[in-house]
């Protein structure tokens, strides 16, 4: 086993490897989506969803700093957290980038400008009222407010491991 200090610094190589080791954490893959007051919705792939309490009913997930959608997200009155299966590694590729058009929204499950925005076919939903944001370093923790949830009764997961999607029986194709 390598061992690796990390101090605050910017040295990317030290970088590299703290996010290596991190990668060596199994998630799950979701997509958070929110309208925005003008233009098309938001659409970001995390791996950073977690629950945080069950009275009241919180979740949280993370943004880095330099996300495009950033700003928009901070501003929101309402957004989703979009549980993958293993069949939409897809659209958590199309999600993971920077800009263009992501989706086209062509198959959310309602009509861009309502709230909130839904992705069809997932294994579960968690529509949120802000809650919290809190500083976390290059990332914005947010803390969201269940107010609704949905899920299947069957289905299995897209998972994230080691900068690649595996399914629960192997692995899938590299990530973008």
């Amino acid at each position: 086993m390598k061992d690796c200090i990390v101090r605050q610094s910017g040295d990317p190589e030290v970088q590299r490897q703290f996010r290596s080791a991190l990668s060596m954490f199994a998630t799950g893959v979701a997509v958070i989506t929110a309208p925005r007051r003008e233009g098309a919705p938001i659409g970001m792939t995390v791996a950073s969803f977690n629950s945080v309490s069950l009275d009241p009913p919180l979740i949280l997930f993370s943004v880095d700093r330099r996300s495009l959608s950033l700003a928009d997200l901070c501003v929101a009155g309402s957004y989703a957290v979009n549980v993958l299966e293993e069949s939409q590694q897809d659209m958590s590729n199309r999600f993971a980038r920077a800009s263009g058009d992501k989706w086209g929204w062509r198959d959310a499950a309602n009509e861009p400008g309502d709230e909130p925005v839904l992705l069809p076919d997932t294994l579960a939903t968690f529509e949120c009222e802000p809650y919290a944001q809190y500083d976390g370093g290059d990332h914005v923790i947010f803390v969201g407010r269940v107010t609704r949830h949905r899920m299947r009764s069957q289905g299995r997961p897209l998972i994230f491991f080691g900068g690649r999607y595996h399914t629960l029986n192997g692995v899938h194709a590299a990530s973008a």
